[in-house]
């Protein structure tokens, strides 16, 4: 907390010392009325002492009963008055502090997350993040904006009340003081037991959110699984877990609660006992000198002042452990190491001319388990290479390895002969373009999208790349055109068109290099033919690297690589493989063999129709 509160609060510091001293001042003017009105019964009603205010000239004092009781009347009125003033200034200055250190630390913990290696993403389920994101930050928030300054309240309170009791009567005072430091030792003892509880409720969150965010992606999956029992009940699970862990704290604050009440209303009722003691039969043992009416009442309004703050002390103390667990995982996020980062020194060439060499290749996600072992090859500009073989084989790796999503364990991967590791990240990315199988498009319109990535495209470039990815005759025929929105993911759209918004995303980029990882796997012919025919014009003189399931759709590259288990066991061009009568041979009888199948099936359903 003192990290988070030192990186994000400095801008924002005169505000913070506004809501501060307001809140502490509208503390001391809150105990003016029962101030005023102690003197004024010892001084007006029962004639037990002169009418003398501490930090009041007596020169301020006007004489006679009823204009003293005027000038009580107008301290009372002024004291709320300032007191209302002062609590608007407070709470303003302390809101706009706690929202902009909301802002700062989710736009920095966002900025941070998006830095990441992409094995973070593979470990950390999106539920987590977004429970960090969201409600980690608000509690963060909601300490700053409130407990913080309660406890400052708590801390003034306390220190001026004790502070006029001993003026008032020291005797008297210690008695009301004395269950302080009981309160304090019972306090330190439920911040020790309820603070492993926090971190286990907020974990139990993030599950939670995991769970039900995975659901609802997946929706369309569990309605034509069957599955909704199944998905219930582990909802209800993962639920359940958050009941339990939140009864876990919630246990321990009924439990605390109700003990600072019972110690905070002891120290009210001995008060009141021994005062009242005093007032009617005299000093109590080992008590002397006397007590007026106006002392006993002040006192007692003290005290109850005092009790207040001290019995709401569990819900400063709940919200700090709330915060600090929360802040635990924002540091945790904020902090990650990144390891695939621009290096001291990057380059960042004005033309890449798209020469892409792999040079013994070597990677494994998991220390021990290699998936890329050894991988050679040379792509020169303009060139096309293919990648084939097995699921599993490690094909989408080596893609994500050029675009430095992971960086190698051994080996180099160079582009234009520089080390991808020494190349700036955003001139790297920006020069290499990616179609996959399984395309993403964010909640926005058909243009916004086509554009992502290229932010400054005019309308005019991205009708152009949607012809040229055949995209514009759908596009058109939409509700609003280019206008019209694709929501979440796109699923307005069919994959095939999806796929084609992706192909024009990349025409308009432009890159040097082209990366396709199966883009036509999961479409019908028809569409594979448009998508085919987007593909040429979008491969035409790039250096381009295919990831392909379907070999005939790389039957024409420059080079063909089959992979298996990581390591390269066949390379050349389709003819010379076919006749190696290797891996590629087989998987091409095989995928042949299905082809005739499937279309023999087709001839003969429509001769029983």
């Amino acid at each position: 907390m003192r990290d988070l509160f030192a990186r994000y609060a400095r801008p924002e510091l005169g505000l913070f010392v506004l809501g501060v001293v307001t809140s502490i001042l509208g503390r001391g003017v809150s105990l003016v009325p029962p101030l005023v009105l102690g003197v004024a019964i010892d001084a007006l009603f029962t004639d037990a002492g002169p009418y003398t205010l501490p930090l009041v000239p007596g020169a301020w004092i006007p004489n006679g009963a009823p204009a003293q009781l005027w000038f009580s009347v107008a301290l009372v009125l002024g004291s709320l008055v300032v007191g209302g003033a002062l609590t608007w200034v407070q709470g303003v200055s302390l809101s706009l502090f706690s929202n902009r250190i909301q802002h700062a630390v989710r736009v920095d913990a966002y900025r941070a997350m998006q830095d990441l290696d992409m094995a973070f993403f593979d470990d950390k389920q999106t539920g987590q993040v977004m429970a960090i994101l969201n409600d980690d930050v608000r509690n963060l928030r909601m300490f700053l904006g409130t407990t913080v300054s309660g406890a400052l309240q708590l801390l003034a309170t306390v220190l001026g009340i004790a502070a006029l009791l001993f003026y008032l009567n020291a005797q008297l005072a210690v008695v009301t003081l004395v269950g302080v430091p009981a309160l304090g030792a019972f306090t330190v003892w439920f911040m020790r037991t309820i603070r492993p509880r926090y971190r286990a409720l907020r974990a139990s969150i993030g599950d939670l959110n995991t769970r039900i965010e995975n659901n609802l992606a997946g929706m369309e999956v569990i309605k034509t699984s069957n599955a909704e029992a199944f998905e219930n009940g582990r909802v209800r699970d993962a639920s359940w877990e958050n009941y339990l862990r939140t009864w876990a704290v919630a246990k321990l604050e009924y439990l605390y609660q109700p003990a600072m009440d019972l110690l905070a209303g002891l120290t009210f009722a001995v008060t009141f006992a021994l005062g009242g003691y005093w007032l009617v039969v005299g000093p109590p043992p080992g008590f002397s000198g006397t007590l007026s009416p106006g002392e006993l009442v002040t006192f007692l309004f003290m005290t109850q002042r005092f009790v207040e703050p001290l019995s709401g002390a569990g819900r400063i103390v709940n919200s700090y452990e709330n915060a600090r667990a929360s802040g635990e995982r924002i540091v945790d996020l904020v902090e990650r190491p990144v390891t695939v980062r621009d290096g001291p020194d990057p380059v960042a060439p004005e033309r890449i001319t798209g020469r892409v060499e792999y040079d013994d290749v070597s990677f494994a996600y998991v220390p021990g388990r290699p998936v890329l072992a050894d991988v050679n090859f040379v792509v020169e500009p303009g060139e096309t290479v293919a990648f084939v073989g097995p699921t599993g084989a490690g094909k989408s790796t080596v893609a994500k390895l050029l675009l430095r999503l992971y960086d190698v364990d051994s080996g180099a991967v160079r582009v234009d002969g520089h080390d991808v590791r020494d190349l700036a990240l955003d001139s790297l990315r920006s020069a290499v373009g990616y179609v996959g199988q399984d395309v993403f498009l964010f909640d926005g319109t058909v243009r916004e999208n086509v554009a992502y990535g290229s932010f400054d495209a005019t309308d005019e470039a991205v009708v152009a790349a949607s012809r040229a990815a055949e995209a514009h005759e759908f596009v058109v025929d939409l509700p609003d055109g280019y206008d019209t929105r694709v929501g979440e993911r796109g699923v307005k759209l069919s994959g095939g068109q999806r796929q084609r918004l992706a192909i024009a995303r990349a025409i308009l980029q432009d890159p040097a290099v082209l990366v396709l990882d199966e883009a036509t796997s999961a479409v019908d012919t028809e569409t594979e033919r448009l998508i085919q025919r987007a593909l040429d014009r979008l491969t035409a003189g790039r250096t381009t690297l295919a990831i392909a399931h379907r070999l005939s759709t790389v039957r024409g590259a420059d080079l063909i690589l089959v992979l298996d288990e990581g390591r390269v066991v066949e390379r050349g061009a389709h003819e010379a493989l076919l006749a190696a009568g290797g891996l590629y041979a087989h998987l091409w009888g095989v995928q042949a063999g299905e082809e005739a199948s499937a279309f023999d099936s087709l001839l003969r359903t429509d001769g029983e129709d």
